[in-house]
């Protein structure tokens, strides 16, 4: 007989490529992992894995086995969600990744719905980029993800891993702060002495300088922020590549000046006058933006959505999670004011 924790190491290593970060993930030596894999081999009487330079390579038996080791997982996981909707109370434990400004917005909220209807359920939240997060439900590491997805900007299906659809978060440009006028948007001054002109001035000039009203203003302003400097997520990222290509669509080349991650930063150096950007209503959690917000020609909006394992798509713990979530996405999606 087969040991399922023993499939489980093949499914691993067939996910992650080498034993040692089979062994970092599972919390095992990397010496561990090579015994019971090697007695994997013994109860399978075949040769199982075969030494390529410094690493090793699946056996073609290996990989017919582990398409037999992921179903025999994903029924285990099916028979723990039926066991678990037999019951009168949802509880037990589940682990969810989630990106930045998700965390910052929909999480918290959600968490407070789940503590009042399910005191039982524990929820534990790492912050994950979504690509790596959609791995890592699909290793097991998590049992849900919140992902996105710009603009034609699709992320990678995984067969195993369904998809639901959360929220439509609207980008819009974000530029520093000022107080609306009927003719346009006027921002103020960054040095009211009358020092040189900063990012604020230049902007004023530029964007919100054009009569026609509110409407003109947003149809030229992205053009018009040409000249600015920018804060933008890191090269590579999806945002990223989007933000870029909306830009040289507009018929210009961003000037990064700030490159971060963290959009909490991207709103701080918005709000000093020293960059403009580009950001999704959720970082405001439902709050009053602390920036001036432009809307997009097209008004562009991100995919916000959760993955889980087929497998446990069902479990009481994940629907009651899915459904928290869902509710307070709807709360937060839109800034106060907007």
């Amino acid at each position: 007989m087969l040991d399922v924790r023993r499939l489980r190491l093949l499914v691993e290593l067939s996910d992650r490529g080498t034993l040692s970060a089979v062994a970092e993930a599972l919390s095992y030596s990397p010496s561990s992992v090579s015994q019971q894999l090697s007695q994997l081999e013994r109860e399978a009487g075949v040769p199982l894995l075969v030494q390529v330079g410094r690493r090793v390579q699946l056996t073609p038996q290996a990989v017919v086995l582990v398409g037999h080791a992921r179903a025999v997982l994903d029924r285990l996981e099916e028979a723990e969600s039926e066991v678990a909707r037999s019951l009168t109370a949802v509880g037990g434990t589940v682990r969810i990744a989630v990106f930045q400004s998700a965390a910052h917005a929909v999480v918290p909220q959600a968490l407070t719905l789940l503590r009042a209807e399910h005191p039982a359920l524990r929820v534990e939240v790492t912050e994950r980029e979504p690509d790596v997060g959609l791995f890592e439900v699909s290793a097991r590491d998590f049992d849900l993800v919140i992902a996105e997805q710009y603009p034609g900007h699709t992320r990678a299906h995984r067969e195993e891993l369904d998809r639901v659809h959360l929220v439509a978060d609207s980008i819009r440009l974000a530029l520093p702060p000022h107080p609306a006028h009927s003719s346009g948007y006027t921002i103020r001054r960054a040095d009211e002495s009358g020092a040189r002109a900063g990012v604020s001035d230049r902007i004023s000039a530029d964007v919100h300088g054009r009569r026609g009203g509110r409407d003109a203003s947003r149809e030229h302003s992205l053009a018009a922020a040409a000249t600015m400097p920018w804060v933008l997520e890191p090269e590579g990222t999806a945002s990223r590549d989007w933000a870029e290509q909306l830009c040289r669509e507009a018929g210009f080349e961003p000037d990064v000046r700030f490159e971060t991650a963290d959009l909490m930063a991207h709103i701080r150096l918005i709000r000093s006058g020293n960059a403009v950007g580009l950001l999704p209503d959720l970082v405001w959690a439902g709050e009053a933006p602390s920036v001036a917000l432009v809307d997009l020609p097209g008004h562009p909006e991100r995919e916000v959505f959760t993955s889980t394992r087929q497998a446990a798509a069902a479990r009481p713990a994940v629907v009651a999670c899915r459904d928290a979530l869902a509710r307070a996405a709807r709360a937060t999606a839109t800034p106060s004011g907007r």
